[in-house]
């Protein structure tokens, strides 16, 4: 390995570290200490939720963050609420049509 290469190294390194400790030192100071990934796994997986990931369109995507922006439960929360919602709608009109059906 060449010496510039190493020195670059160590340059990102050294910032990498930087980062991850003056961002826990400014800003306001969070009540709960921040889960490792594991643990949320594991947190998750006890509340019986799934990863799930799907490709959309950017404008759609943008609508998204807007209402998770406004929902207190965030992205996950607002797409479960929507997702609830046009499920009702749909089993709504499917019960609608069956009971058109038998009236006529």
């Amino acid at each position: 390995m060449k010496k510039f290469d190493l020195e670059k190294n160590k340059a990102l390194k050294l910032t990498n570290g930087l980062k991850q400790n003056s961002s826990s030192s400014f800003g306001p100071q969070t009540a709960q200490p921040k889960l490792d990934k594991r643990e949320q796994r594991r947190l998750d997986q006890e509340k019986g939720l799934v990863p799930f990931a799907c490709k959309l369109d950017s404008d759609l995507v943008r609508q998204l963050q807007e209402l998770a922006a406004k929902h207190e439960g965030g992205m996950s929360e607002a797409l479960a609420d929507l997702l609830v919602k046009a499920g009702l709608e749909r089993k709504a009109a499917a019960q609608a049509g069956q009971a058109g059906q038998r009236g006529g």
